[in-house]
């Protein structure tokens, strides 16, 4: 049974070009593994594993079995004053994975939330130290954490904040940006030029001084702005500048963690440790919506003052610790253990590279980057209608090529399963390629 139109035009889609669709909708009714199913009974390949979400594949075993049985167990459990098991022995599962030093962690509903409450906790943290002067938040050029007002404000994807006007925080700047098609056009992994940019905060540092900086908020790897990955020894220069200046530094794993680069977190991979940690997205796997911020000890034990009936911090959603996502967050952590995710996922990375870059030579695409398993192609815009060939290459990959590949404007997004089959990542971009030849 197709849905009806009125359904179609019922929904206000995110993120979307919502009239453009309704003219011919792209509606999912099913997944299972690798595939999508469509409601005009079609399977099509998922080159983008959810929305950089379902590492494992969609309606992986574990994860199903342990969601019907938790939530025919207890459904909801109240998070204010007292807490579900399977919320508490997540917790312990995840830091114990963590890197050395983050034994405590905060549960959200999202990506978007877990950024917010990390700027939240961090002005907290200086405030119960006595320096609540420190006030700024420094963000980065085209970075992206979610869609909140806090996270929109330090975020720095121009689409999502010119559209909302002046209606931000205040006390918030950027650093700019390390993308350069002069320098790092095509470049594999890390690019060797662009380490000095980290300088900018020193720049902040001088000019807001750095004792009213709270904190510096940045993704290890760019995602949503189409895969930025850091410098070599850029992000060891922002530790330092930090460190000089006693600003914590919040690394906003929502994408990185849980092995999308090849490592449980991306601190992990870069050997350079935050103060606080953002998830969300892997840690169910995409199956329950659910978010986390994880902190050092010492962020934690500075709010730990006062009389122990107090609360200590006046923070939380209704959502926190959701029992059935809990358990869908604990499944996934077995699978990724069980199945060595993360190995198989770093495993992987050459061949997916490889295969990305092979579109380099083509005349519509001007730039190609990757780390891990994040992979991004630039194409050429239309002059008249930025954005247009990006999504008529995500549509004809859809309709002509049974294969979902994410489009943000003309940058193309690839984010294949942690446990991908490499010969379907070379049909993903030989489809791809076939695409891009059939179109001007």
């Amino acid at each position: 049974m197709s849905t009806s139109p009125a359904a179609v035009e019922s929904y206000w889609m995110p993120f979307t070009s919502n009239r453009d669709f309704k003219e011919r909708p792209r509606i999912i009714t099913g997944a299972e593994g690798h595939y999508y199913h469509t409601e005009d009974g079609r399977r099509l390949y998922d080159a983008f594993s959810g929305l950089w979400t379902c590492g494992l594949g969609h309606c992986h075993p574990r994860i199903v079995e342990a969601v019907q049985k938790q939530v025919a167990t207890l459904d909801y459990s109240l998070g204010f004053q007292a807490g579900s098991d399977k919320a508490f022995e997540l917790a312990e599962r995840v830091t114990s994975i963590a890197p050395e030093g983050f034994t405590k962690l905060f549960f959200t509903n999202s990506g978007s939330e877990s950024a917010d409450t990390s700027l939240k906790i961090a002005l907290g943290y200086h405030r119960a130290r006595g320096e609540g002067h420190r006030t700024r938040l420094i963000g980065r050029e085209k970075g992206y954490h979610g869609v909140n007002f806090g996270g929109m404000s330090v975020g720095g994807m121009t689409p999502n904040r010119k559209a909302f006007g002046a209606s931000l925080l205040p006390c918030v700047d950027h650093l700019r940006h390390t993308w350069n098609l002069e320098h790092n056009a095509f470049s594999r992994g890390q690019p060797e030029w662009g380490a000095h940019l980290a300088d900018d905060l020193e720049r902040l540092a001088v000019l807001h001084d750095g004792g009213n900086i709270a904190a510096v908020i940045v993704e290890p790897v760019s995602g949503s702005s189409g895969i930025l990955p850091p410098p070599v020894g850029y992000l060891e220069r922002l530790r330092e500048i930090c460190d000089k200046y006693g600003i914590l530094l919040i690394f906003d794993e929502v994408i990185t963690a849980f092995g999308r680069i090849g490592e449980g977190f991306g601190a992990q991979r870069f050997g350079v440790m935050p103060d606080i940690i953002n998830m969300a997205k892997g840690l169910t796997n995409g199956v329950i919506p659910m978010g986390a911020v994880m902190v050092r000890d010492e962020i934690y034990q500075a709010f730990m003052q006062g009389p122990k009936q107090a609360i200590e911090l006046f923070h939380g959603y209704t959502y926190s610790g959701h029992p059935v996502a809990a358990a869908a967050g604990i499944a996934a952590l077995d699978a990724y253990v069980e199945e060595e995710t993360f190995a198989q996922s770093r495993a992987l990375e050459k061949h997916f590279e490889n295969e990305l870059h092979s579109l380099a030579d083509h005349p519509l695409v001007s730039d190609v980057r990757n780390f891990g398993l994040m992979g991004g192609i630039d194409l050429v815009p239309r002059p008249d209608a930025i954005g247009a060939r990006g999504l008529e290459v995500h549509k004809k990959c859809f309709w002509d090529e049974d294969i979902v590949v994410r489009n943000g404007g003309d940058i193309l997004q690839f984010s294949p399963f942690l446990n991908s089959r490499p010969e379907d990542i070379t049909m993903t971009f030989e489809k791809v390629r076939k695409v891009l030849d059939s179109i001007d």
